[in-house]
Protein backbone atom coordinates (compact mmCIF):
# COMPACT_ATOMS: atom_id res chain seq x y z
CA UNK A 1 0.00 0.00 0.00
CA UNK A 2 2.94 2.95 0.80
CA UNK A 3 4.15 1.75 -2.66
CA UNK A 4 1.07 3.33 -4.52
CA UNK A 5 0.64 6.13 -2.16
CA UNK A 6 4.20 6.62 -3.76
CA UNK A 7 3.43 6.58 -7.20
CA UNK A 8 0.45 8.74 -6.40
CA UNK A 9 2.39 11.73 -5.18
CA UNK A 10 4.84 11.17 -7.68
CA UNK A 11 1.98 11.43 -10.49
CA UNK A 12 0.27 14.32 -8.77
CA UNK A 13 4.22 16.53 -9.05
CA UNK A 14 4.44 15.60 -12.58
CA UNK A 15 1.11 16.72 -13.81
CA UNK A 16 2.33 20.10 -11.42
CA UNK A 17 5.91 20.43 -13.26
CA UNK A 18 3.23 19.89 -16.96
CA UNK A 19 0.95 22.85 -15.61
CA UNK A 20 3.86 24.79 -14.75
CA UNK A 21 5.65 24.25 -17.85
CA UNK A 22 2.04 25.19 -19.64
CA UNK A 23 1.31 27.65 -18.03
CA UNK A 24 4.68 29.08 -18.69
CA UNK A 25 4.78 28.74 -22.69
CA UNK A 26 1.64 29.69 -22.65
CA UNK A 27 2.89 33.43 -21.19
CA UNK A 28 5.83 33.43 -23.37
CA UNK A 29 4.92 32.02 -26.45
CA UNK A 30 1.13 32.24 -26.76
CA UNK A 31 -2.23 34.30 -28.40
CA UNK A 32 -3.87 37.11 -27.50
CA UNK A 33 -7.84 38.42 -28.53
CA UNK A 34 -8.51 42.17 -28.61
CA UNK A 35 -11.87 43.33 -30.46
CA UNK A 36 -11.32 45.70 -33.09
CA UNK A 37 -14.11 47.42 -31.80
CA UNK A 38 -16.34 47.18 -35.09
CA UNK A 39 -19.95 46.01 -33.69
CA UNK A 40 -22.85 45.53 -36.08
CA UNK A 41 -26.25 43.86 -36.71
CA UNK A 42 -26.50 40.19 -37.73
CA UNK A 43 -29.94 38.96 -39.01
CA UNK A 44 -30.98 36.26 -36.72
CA UNK A 45 -32.12 36.20 -33.26
CA UNK A 46 -30.83 34.70 -30.09
CA UNK A 47 -32.16 30.64 -29.68
CA UNK A 48 -32.43 31.17 -25.75
CA UNK A 49 -33.60 35.09 -25.42
CA UNK A 50 -34.93 36.55 -28.41
CA UNK A 51 -32.79 39.37 -28.74
CA UNK A 52 -31.11 40.88 -31.76
CA UNK A 53 -27.22 39.42 -32.81
CA UNK A 54 -24.28 41.23 -32.97
CA UNK A 55 -21.02 40.55 -34.90
CA UNK A 56 -18.11 41.77 -33.22
CA UNK A 57 -14.58 41.61 -34.95
CA UNK A 58 -11.59 40.29 -33.22
CA UNK A 59 -8.04 40.61 -33.93
CA UNK A 60 -5.80 37.37 -33.03
CA UNK A 61 -2.20 37.49 -32.63
CA UNK A 62 -0.20 34.55 -32.37
CA UNK A 63 3.27 35.48 -30.65
CA UNK A 64 6.72 33.39 -30.07
CA UNK A 65 8.74 35.41 -27.53
CA UNK A 66 6.78 38.31 -27.97
CA UNK A 67 7.36 38.28 -31.58
CA UNK A 68 4.14 38.50 -33.29
CA UNK A 69 3.84 35.80 -36.06
CA UNK A 70 0.69 35.58 -37.46
CA UNK A 71 -2.65 37.77 -36.78
CA UNK A 72 -6.17 36.90 -38.00
CA UNK A 73 -9.40 38.46 -37.94
CA UNK A 74 -12.40 36.78 -37.26
CA UNK A 75 -16.25 37.53 -36.59
CA UNK A 76 -17.64 36.80 -33.27
CA UNK A 77 -21.57 36.43 -32.61
CA UNK A 78 -23.03 37.64 -29.60
CA UNK A 79 -26.99 38.34 -28.18
CA UNK A 80 -27.45 42.06 -27.54
CA UNK A 81 -29.86 41.83 -24.33
CA UNK A 82 -28.48 38.11 -22.46
CA UNK A 83 -24.80 38.78 -23.83
CA UNK A 84 -24.60 34.91 -24.30
CA UNK A 85 -22.09 34.00 -27.23
CA UNK A 86 -23.70 32.56 -30.39
CA UNK A 87 -21.72 30.09 -33.05
CA UNK A 88 -22.36 30.26 -36.66
CA UNK A 89 -23.22 27.33 -38.56
CA UNK A 90 -22.32 28.00 -41.89
CA UNK A 91 -19.23 30.49 -42.67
Amino acid sequence: MPRELGETEEKTKRKAMRLAWAWAWAWVCGAEENPSGTQRAAPGRCPCCGGAVVATEVEKAVRLCFLPLRRHTTTKFSCSQCDRRLVSLYQ
